[in-house]
């Protein structure tokens, strides 16, 4: 027979009190700017698998707070509070993890309760106290002291009502570049609990290996001082984003379920099969893996769910299994300052059931970090139309079965957002066909058609930026890419079209404006009268119709980088179009042009 709730909570709070006869809390971590802080309180002496369950019965939120600001951050159950080292499946510690935005006196207060299902009740302050509850503390706060690359240094990424993201601390607008496979990298033979499912499925003919990551040939890229766990682990994984991030990317994809998915080896719970209950080591040590990701600038793009299983829990719905699987990541990982939640790959969920799981995510977020989600081609007008002007989604993540439709695409969506009053981040996140993608450099290796179709089709019309996916019929692929030095002319390419929008161009106050130029399959980026941005897909030339003024024409190469190559000055006495090009060599590649006005005050 069912326990009644009161009684219940009774029983459950003398034996909690038992157990807590010494509670304590610590502030612990850099005491930084935009650092991790970690709050840690001991609480009653539990189990993953123990009763009442710590993940959906013990509730630790804590109100941060400074001024008028208060930020209520969720906090999870961490065993031993060494689970990372110990492989520890029990204990009694709990924690919450905090980015402090402002430097100064910030102060604390705790709400710990007990109560059957407490972690997900509407109203938190319910159940039964545990020691601690209502604690209250602080802690000083100094200025930010990282440099460089590393996202502690530029602050959060958020999105701020515009077209593209934006780090808070340095004002940088943030192009994307990075990694779209491996998906399922989280599964990785040194984490705890991972391993490859029997039932995982296989592609038509796709021929991959069913064995764990190891990354192998990135063991020389781990460096004397990077992090480890449990005496040496994770080197391999570590040297693998030590490699991208030194190849000028900047954003990893990666699933963080996909049970019954194509890879069945990632998920966050103690076995596959439950839903309710986490498994500390091996979320633990993600959080190491992703820390190194702070450190080295690449953002964090967690794919909460994919297709074949956008179903697994709740049936769809947004029930207990999904609301406890979003509080637990947002509770573990929602410190990191750059990172974007993604609804889903391929995501057959109905339009209510994401405006519900975007806002639940939001709810539960205190940074705001930026939403978006993943679907098949062909289906973006009924999976994104009914979220524009949705104030809790920042941007479609797209899949192009056809890359030379990424430019319309993007420019479509650009479009569309900026009309219904709120901006939308469009990233270019995979590209087709699904058995091709972007072919290792020994296969292609030029990558023509997708540093022209793709790479340039989305920034070129006011896109957030790319990630690349790997094709299952060619090596290193989507679920077993084992080296990314794979593509490494793919990452080469992506850095220069990147250089080009960041340091050569106001690009955030550019236009995409292909109707200023003559040429069909020519495109533009402006601020008319004062900046062009033209790119030439096979070479060639074009009108471009400018407003009189001084100008002076400038040539980039997309394959190649480096300078812009001097062109011509440009004297425009009437408005109308002026000729440009052809470009200075190499006649029938692609190639890029800036034309500036030189006879005003840049701004």
């Amino acid at each position: 027979m069912r326990k009644s709730n009161t009684l219940y909570s009774i029983l459950t709070a003398v034996l909690l009190a038992a157990q807590c006869s010494a509670p304590r809390i610590e502030i612990s971590g850099e005491l930084k700017k935009w650092n991790r802080v970690t709050l840690s309180v001991i609480g009653p002496q539990s189990h993953e698998k123990g009763d009442p369950n710590p993940f959906l019965d013990v509730r630790l939120d804590v109100i941060f707070a400074k001024g008028e600001r208060r930020l209520r951050v969720p906090g999870f159950y961490a065993a031993d509070g060494r689970a990372a080292e110990t492989s520890g499946a029990e204990g009694s510690c709990w924690r919450a993890h905090f980015m402090p935005d402002e430097t100064g006196t910030w102060t604390y207060t705790l709400f710990f309760r007990r109560g059957e299902k407490i972690a997900l009740a509407a109203e938190p302050e319910g159940g039964v106290p545990l020691p601690c509850d209502g604690a209250t503390g602080s802690f000083t706060i100094g200025p930010a002291d990282k440099s460089g690359c590393d996202s502690r240094a530029r602050g959060m990424l958020r999105y701020v009502g515009e077209r593209y993201l934006q780090y808070s601390e340095t004002k940088e607008y943030y192009l994307k570049g990075g990694a779209d496979s491996p998906e399922n990298f989280l599964a990785f033979s040194e984490f705890d609990g991972t391993r490859v499912l029997s039932t995982s499925q296989s592609r038509p003919g796709e021929a991959h290996s069913r064995e764990l990551h190891r990354f192998d040939p990135h063991a020389k890229d781990w460096r004397e001082g990077d992090p480890t766990w449990a005496g040496g682990k994770g080197r391999n994984i570590i040297g693998a984003l030590n490699y991208l991030a030194g190849a000028g990317m900047n954003s990893v994809y990666f699933l963080t379920m996909n049970v019954e998915g194509d890879g069945n080896d990632v998920w966050p719970w103690i076995e596959p099969v439950e839903r309710l209950r986490y498994d500390c080591s091996k979320l633990d040590q993600w959080e190491i893996v992703f820390s190194h990701m702070d450190r080295l600038g690449l953002t964090m793009h967690v794919i909460t769910q994919e297709q074949e299983n956008d179903q697994l829990l709740d049936g769809g719905e947004l029930g207990d299994e999904r609301q406890l699987y979003y509080r637990e990541l947002v509770s573990r990982f929602a410190h990191h300052p750059a990172l974007v939640w993604n609804l889903g790959e391929e995501n057959t969920n109905t339009d209510e059931q994401r405006i519900r799981f975007a806002r639940a995510l939001r709810a539960l977020d205190p940074y705001d970090h930026a939403i978006v989600v993943h679907t098949f081609p062909g289906r973006y007008d009924s999976v994104y139309t009914p979220l524009l002007g949705e104030k809790s989604f920042e941007g479609p993540s797209l899949q192009m079965g056809n890359m030379d439709q990424t430019h319309s695409e993007t420019y479509k969506w650009v479009k569309r957002s900026n009309e219904a009053g709120r901006p939308w981040v469009v990233c270019l996140d995979e590209i087709g066909p699904a058995h091709t993608g972007v072919k290792p450099d020994a296969d292609d290796t030029d990558h023509n058609r997708v540093r022209s179709s793709a790479l340039w089709g989305n920034l070129m019309a006011g896109g957030g930026g790319c990630e690349w996916y790997f094709g299952y019929r060619y090596a290193h692929n989507d679920l077993n890419c084992e080296d990314w030095r794979s593509r490494e002319r793919m990452w080469a390419l992506t850095k220069f079209a990147l250089s080009f929008f960041q340091q050569h161009l106001p690009f955030t106050r550019m236009e995409p404006a292909d109707h200023l130029v003559s040429r069909a399959g020519v495109h533009c980026l402006a601020r008319e009268g004062e900046v062009y941005a033209i790119y030439f897909p096979q070479g060639g030339t074009t009108g471009l119709s400018l407003i009189p003024g001084s100008y002076e024409a400038e040539w980039y190469n997309p394959r190649t980088g480096g300078n812009l190559i001097p062109d011509r000055a440009l004297n425009v006495q009437k408005a109308g179009d002026v000729r440009l090009g052809p470009p200075p060599g190499e006649s029938g590649r692609d190639w890029a042009m800036r034309v500036i006005r030189r006879d005003m005050t840049e701004e």
